[in-house]
């Protein structure tokens, strides 16, 4: 196992890595809507998913993978509702590149933002 660290994505604010690596497999991290400084970006849940989807990318890419090497992803919402908004996003993102997906609603995730999403990618 390895650990994985872009300075493209926020660093990891707890005892965690951004991501690891294990027998060809990237497991990342959860990301939420930070910027790479740590900054956090507001906005509606199309912004929100948009920088947390900039983040996955940046974690994989650090690690030699990318969206379309991704076979599962578990997204976390604090609201449902907000579900058709983040999917047109994750679909933009994703293209024609379907991976496996669970979507759940949540109490509360980390700096009271409305989208966390992990990823689970094979290394090319």
């Amino acid at each position: 196992m390895h650990p994985v660290h872009s300075s493209a994505a926020p660093a990891a604010i707890g005892p965690y890595s951004q991501a690891i690596v294990v027998d060809h497999l990237v497991f990342t991290s959860g990301q939420i809507p930070l910027a790479a400084d740590g900054t956090l970006v507001t906005g509606d849940i199309a912004t929100q998913t948009r920088q947390v989807l900039a983040n996955l990318a940046a974690v994989l890419a650090a690690a030699g993978a990318s969206l379309g090497d991704v076979v599962k992803t578990t997204v976390f919402l604090k609201d449902l509702g907000d579900f058709a908004a983040m999917n047109a996003v994750y679909e933009q993102a994703f293209g024609s590149h379907k991976p496996a997906r669970s979507t759940v609603e949540v109490a509360r995730l980390p700096r009271e933002v409305g989208v966390e999403i992990e990823a689970i990618a094979r290394l090319p």
